[in-house]
């Protein structure tokens, strides 16, 4: 699986300034964590947890989780201090830097450019060290094609709606839900999709903002279906108890995985010379073709990336 395509169903955010928080993520069933360095930590804070956030990323068990820190965004005096000192701290056991509030291209280049120096410098394996750019404002938003093109380091496009709602002055203080007064269809709908084409456009995922009501399990769950219905591949996750839920709900049901497995080696044999080399061929009542081989496999691959086994084996038909 390359890099970009590595499962993100549940992203979970993790103070840098926490040591307790660092500890207990590691054991957590999250497929990606970020450390946190941007809103989670307190100005006075930041140099300290960029030092926790090295030592632990160099001794701490993350289980095969995509490890990303996040840096404060480049319109602040910590940013340039935050990559040097835990990529050159950690560079090693680093998979991505998620930069927040990104609004257009250069800014990702100059990250691009500042990790290609570390890593020449410190003998790293150079582009190795992904980039997750965070959309959280109308011009960012409005250049999000240009950002996700700007560096073969983009892994991914992520949606950051508390700072997106206060930059377009939504009425509403409640993050992840509809604002009073919208009560036909939802509000985040225009943004979510603009940033999923931008994503696909350049063959990188999307992945939802945090629902900040960590109590409310089935909001979380309903806003987040919302997204993996249109196609995201992940969304951020603030509790322990919404990671099971983002798993689930990012990933396909088993006989969704199991039915796509049937269409791919069903395909493959009609179009094979023993199947008669058709170009479109039935699976018991369901016609099959190119276009079914694409969807299934989009559904195969989240079931493989979130490690389904399956459940049972296309037999070719006789005669």
């Amino acid at each position: 699986m390359s890099a970009v395509n590595r499962p993100r169903r549940s992203c979970l955010a993790v103070p840098g300034s926490n040591p307790r928080f660092l500890e207990k993520a590691q054991g957590l069933a999250a497929d990606q964590v970020f450390l946190d360095l941007e809103d989670a930590c307190a100005p006075l804070e930041k140099e300290g947890a960029r030092h926790k956030i090295v030592e632990a990323l160099n001794q701490g068990d993350w289980g095969g989780k995509t490890r990303t820190v996040r840096v404060n965004d480049l319109t602040t005096h910590w940013t340039y201090r935050d990559v040097i000192t835990v990529v050159e701290g950690a560079g090693a056991n680093l998979d991505c830097v998620m930069l927040p509030k990104v609004q257009d291209a250069g800014q990702v280049v100059w990250l691009d450019l500042l990790l290609t120096q570390i890593e020449k410098t410190m003998g790293l394996e150079v582009g190795r060290i992904g980039i997750e750019a965070q959309i959280e404002n109308a011009k960012g938003l409005v250049n999000v094609d240009a950002i996700a093109a700007a560096s073969p380091r983009i892994e991914t496009i992520i949606f950051g709606p508390a700072d997106f709602m206060a930059s377009i002055n939504m009425k509403s203080l409640v993050v992840g839900e509809q604002p009073p007064g919208y009560d036909v269809g939802d509000a985040y709908h225009y943004i979510l999709m603009r940033i999923l084409m931008a994503a696909r456009a350049h063959d990188v995922q999307a992945i939802d903002g945090p629902y900040l009501q960590i109590r409310n399990v089935e909001g979380f769950r309903t806003v987040a279906g919302r997204s993996a219905a249109l196609g995201f591949d992940g969304k951020w996750v603030l509790h322990p108890d919404q990671i099971a839920v983002a798993n689930e709900v990012y990933a396909p049901s088993q006989e969704d995985y199991d039915h796509a497995e049937l269409i791919l080696d069903a395909y493959a044999f009609h179009t094979s010379e023993a199947g008669g080399k058709k170009g479109s061929a039935m699976l018991g009542d369901e016609m099959i073709d190119e276009a079914s081989r694409k969807m299934a496999l989009v559904v195969a691959g989240k079931g493989r990336a979130a490690g389904y086994a399956r459940t049972g084996k296309f037999e070719p038909p006789q005669g």
